[in-house]
């Protein structure tokens, strides 16, 4: 055991030097140990990333449905207010999450700030106050179904990380809080938002509906898969998961198939034109993704740490070019 962590911490300062020496790059050698660059690490990229890329998707989405065509920078206030917003209730729900898990990140996740000590506690929580209060402040000034989106997502992630509920310790209610949150509630909630902002009186279309499920059917395969790295620390500090109850190669088998029946999905609503999307698009871009998913996933090594976070950051990335490709068939109709 004692072999294993210090095998597992020296592949995740592995990972974070490699970051650093391409944040360093970009942004110089001040960069390194700078304020915001812990406050990014802090806000957790991938998600944020994410999150980002949601609010454009279905904006896009929304501006393709408008009966007569308009520039999609006609409403980049009202854009820009929804970013903040679902920006901000992104780091109060992972910045919660890590003041709870301080210990646990100790082994998992050392380069965390507040696993690191380049965050105080009391740091942490002010971040997490302030960014809940943006969230919902400004959700509440830009519309009612913002507002209940953002308070609904918000609400599940307390009950993800805060005692007593804490439902990050049973493996089913864990992948349901995150699928729930980034595959329903936040597709639907933006929808309906941008929907009742542009006037479009169209309640959900099935072009919203295949976007939610494929998007939710992709977030359980990565709410699986992210806790095959953590495995160690998870052991240690009493969370189950369904890595530790059914093991890494069932757990990776599992999230590929389910990635797999995805991009299937689409490519059969492509095929059969069941959406109002370019057919053509859809369809050899879904079928080239998913090549590029398997011919990845032969590689993964399942005993080694930076082999298995480096695949979990290829199927996040995966994910967020469905928020590039499926608006932009729709804008193709």
């Amino acid at each position: 055991m004692g072999k294993l962590t210090v095998n597992s911490q020296q592949s995740t300062v592995n990972s974070q030097q490699s970051t650093d020496r391409i944040m360093s790059r970009v942004f110089g050698q001040r960069f390194q140990g700078n304020w915001f660059y812990s406050l990014w690490k802090f806000s957790r990229p991938h998600t944020i990333i994410g999150t980002t890329l949601s609010v454009l998707g279905l904006y896009l989405i929304a501006i393709s449905l408008l009966p007569t065509p308009e520039s999609p920078f006609s409403y980049l206030g009202q854009l820009f207010a929804a970013w903040v917003a679902c920006i901000s209730g992104n780091i109060y729900i992972v910045g919660l999450n890590q003041l709870e898990d301080v210990a646990i990140d100790k082994i998992n996740k050392p380069h965390l700030p507040l696993a690191s000590g380049e965050f105080s506690r009391e740091q942490g929580q002010i971040i997490v106050v302030v960014t809940a209060i943006l969230a919902l402040v400004t959700a509440f000034l830009s519309g009612p179904y913002l507002f209940w989106m953002v308070l609904i997502s918000l609400a599940i992630g307390t009950a993800y990380s805060l005692p007593p509920i804490r439902l990050k310790r049973y493996p089913f209610w864990a992948a349901l809080c995150i699928f729930s949150v980034r595959g329903a509630i936040v597709n639907l909630g933006l929808f309906l938002h941008y929907s009742w902002l542009l006037q479009l009186n169209l309640g959900i279309p099935f072009v919203v509906w295949v976007l939610t499920l494929f998007i939710l059917v992709y977030t359980f395969a990565i709410a699986i898969f992210k806790d095959i790295p953590d495995m160690e620390g998870d052991l240690q500090y009493n969370i189950t998961t369904f890595t530790i109850q059914l093991g890494k190669q069932a757990i990776f088998n599992l999230a590929r198939w389910v990635i797999t029946f995805c991009y299937l999905g689409i490519i059969l609503v492509g095929l059969f034109r069941l959406a109002e999307a370019n057919s053509i698009f859809l369809v050899v871009a879904h079928i080239v993704t998913l090549l590029l998913l398997w011919r990845r996933s032969r590689k993964i090594d399942l005993e080694d740490k930076n082999s298995i976070a480096s695949f979990y950051q290829f199927i996040w990335k995966l994910f967020f070019l469905e928020y590039l490709l499926f608006p932009t068939a729709c804008l193709l109709t």
